[in-house]
């Protein structure tokens, strides 16, 4: 099983790249000092669990400088991939959701030949989801630390100073979300900011809003995580928190409740664990239960694979998805 490996120089940084050859190597510099590096440290390991061809690599930015200069690493955490020795893509700040697509991606484009291709999702789906994916979400240049357009840095500074709690999606990192997003809500530029999956307008719109005392109002209050938790949980009748989602299960655990659900003939619901890190790492605290997926019904937990692979086998599953017992 694939782990994390700790660079600490640059002969063995280069030493490595060149052992990986085409595939894949993610390289995360980071600091210890910086909370949100570890954050996405976690999410790299788990990473690492189902793509075991790639290569997944932590380096001390501050340690190595050498190579931190040469790739222009200016604040941490900042995410390199390569291929062949060379960089094929990059992502600066702690951007969960967005490493796991990246991985996904460049994976699957760089692995072993198997005539395979990935599904690719339909974009309105992709987007409707991105912008349901917290109550309030704000597409910018950059992320709320490192804005890179001066709009990005003024609406940021507007939902901050009304204390408003907002999720963000830096759209330089994906052309795909940036291009379509403009079609999807029939809005030009950026940024664009997002209440319960509606888009309520740029940073004019906001700014008019807070000088009217209308933008908390406008903008869905934050909940507590254990509220938060709830409300996910409860979203429908039968709800499975796995990596992926319905089209595309991201781990051999996930992929085999889907075919037990979809053997059951039950509608059911998902949520995708690697989009979220705070509803991936509290529902866990919350159902006392440590891994994934986790299948809940009419909010109950039921539990994981191997608890309905018991169910399946006994001819109790369908009944239990029904709610009946």
């Amino acid at each position: 099983m694939a782990q994390l490996q700790q660079v600490t120089s640059q002969s063995q940084f280069d030493e490595l790249l060149k052992k990986a050859g085409r595939c894949l190597t993610v390289v995360h510099f980071q600091a210890p000092w910086a909370p949100q590096c570890a954050m996405m440290n976690d999410v790299m390991s788990e990473l690492s669990k189902e793509h075991t061809t790639s290569s997944f690599v932590t380096l001390e930015a501050e340690e190595v400088p050498e190579v931190s200069e040469k790739y222009e690493i200016s604040s941490v955490p900042t995410i390199l991939f390569f291929k062949g020795g060379e960089k094929v893509d990059r992502l600066d700040g702690a951007h969960a959701p967005e490493l796991s697509k990246k991985v996904q991606r460049l994976a699957v484009s760089g692995g072993p030949a198997t005539g395979e291709v990935a599904p690719r999702r339909d974009l309105n789906e992709r987007l409707k989801e991105l912008t349901s994916a917290a109550p309030c979400m704000l597409f910018m240049k950059g992320s709320p630390q490192e804005p890179r357009c001066g709009f990005s840095r003024t609406i940021v500074g507007l939902l901050k100073e009304h204390s408003i709690q907002f999720s963000s999606f830096d759209i330089l990192s994906d052309d795909e979300v940036r291009q379509g997003l403009k079609t999807y809500s029939n809005w030009p530029t950026y940024p664009q900011l997002y209440a319960n999956g509606e888009l309520v307008g740029g940073v004019d719109i906001v700014k008019e809003l807070a000088e009217s005392g209308e933008l908390q109002n406008t903008c869905p209050k934050s909940l507590s995580l254990e509220d938060r938790l709830k409300a996910v949980i409860n979203r429908g009748p039968v709800m499975l928190f796995m990596k992926g989602n319905k089209q595309e299960a991201r781990c051999g655990f996930s992929r085999q409740t889907l075919e037990l659900l979809n053997g059951a003939g039950v509608e059911y619901d998902t949520f995708d664990i690697l989009s979220d890190e705070e509803v991936r790492q509290g529902l866990k605290t919350f159902s006392n239960w440590p891994t994934y997926p986790q299948l809940y019904v009419k909010g109950e937990l039921v539990g994981g694979v191997d608890i309905l692979r018991e169910l399946s086998e006994s001819g109790e599953l369908e009944a239990v998805l029904r709610g009946d017992s």
